[in-house]
């Protein structure tokens, strides 16, 4: 019988710490713990990095963050006059960092047939990748029965099959050099449900099942696959978001809220995430980081919850 008490008592102390440190922290506990213990961004200096969607949002200041560390920066969007502002930025925040250490390379990630040459372009360039950060991708606002499956195989398209296509190329790669990582952009709509985001729940949740399957057949290889999986971030992604119809910009301005991590504090948690080579990490702000974990230790809860 004591045994049995121990045990009830060591259940509920250990789900009591996923209840309560929440209150604390911005982001899940082994991140936070990484962030203060573990090896500094500053780590990756001299890294090479190649981020899609680096024009804006998490994918801009996530650029800021590496190169303060030191790391040579490949910029890829669609809008070259964004990225060169970015990449500028980038030279002021570290001016040992020079002109061909950060390379602006416009690409449009659905182009599948473009990838190959692309990322020729960029060992041609700096004779090697490190690091490949798959950001570029579009959320949603739509009600489940109204979205056409237009919508469904564009969001796929953009959010799914271009990651999986330069990924590929990426993984070949660090086959042949021994080493690599892959840190994809997800979302909490990548482990929980999201309401009015059917399409986009449904992108990031395959991210999670194509990539699972990428460490057991290469656990070997020293090849690192990071899923970053933000809650609510301040960042203007509502007025690109995909709605229910196809071709359809959502096109209101975000909110600014204070149960949103601001962009900044995400691409540093982001870039510690990287330096650490973390499989998954959870970045949010208190209500939502509970509810998160409310949900993944209890199924039903989220059920329960909206009910």
């Amino acid at each position: 019988m004591d045994l049995f008490v121990g045990l009830i008592i060591g259940i509920v102390v250990y789900y009591s710490i996923y209840l309560i440190l929440p209150s604390f922290l911005d982001c899940d506990i082994l991140l936070a713990f990484k962030e203060k213990y573990g090896k500094p961004v500053s780590s990756l200096k001299g890294k090479t990095v190649w981020i899609t969607g680096a024009s804006a949002g998490i994918g801009e200041h996530l650029a800021y963050v590496l190169a303060k560390a030191g790391c040579k920066l490949i910029l890829s969007a669609r809008r070259t006059a964004e990225l060169e502002r970015v990449k500028k930025t980038c030279l002021e925040k570290n001016r040992n960092l020079t002109d061909n250490d950060v390379e602006v390379h416009p690409m449009d990630v659905l182009d599948l047939d473009s990838h190959e040459k692309a990322f020729e372009h960029v060992i041609n360039k700096f004779g090697k990748l490190d690091v490949l950060v798959n950001n570029a991708g579009r959320s949603q606002r739509a009600r489940w029965e109204n979205i056409e499956i237009a919508v469904d195989k564009e969001m796929f398209n953009l959010n799914v099959f271009s990651i999986m296509s330069l990924s590929r190329l990426a993984v070949k790669h660090f086959l042949k050099v021994g080493e690599g990582q892959i840190v994809n952009t997800s979302s909490f709509a990548g482990i929980l449900p999201v309401p009015m985001s059917a399409t986009y729940c449904g992108t990031k949740h395959a991210l999670h099942g194509y990539f699972r399957p990428l460490f057991l057949e290469h656990f070997d290889k020293h090849i690192s696959v990071t899923m970053v999986c933000p809650g609510p971030v301040q960042t203007d992604f509502l007025a690109k978001s995909f709605t229910e119809k196809f071709g359809e910009s959502y096109g209101i301005t975000t909110d600014t809220s204070k149960n949103k991590v601001s962009v900044e504090r995400c691409a540093i948690l982001m870039g510690v995430a990287i330096a650490n080579k973390l499989d998954e990490v959870w970045i949010a702000t208190e209500a939502p980081l509970r509810i998160a974990y409310l949900t993944y230790c209890f199924p039903n809860f989220a059920k329960w919850y909206v009910s």
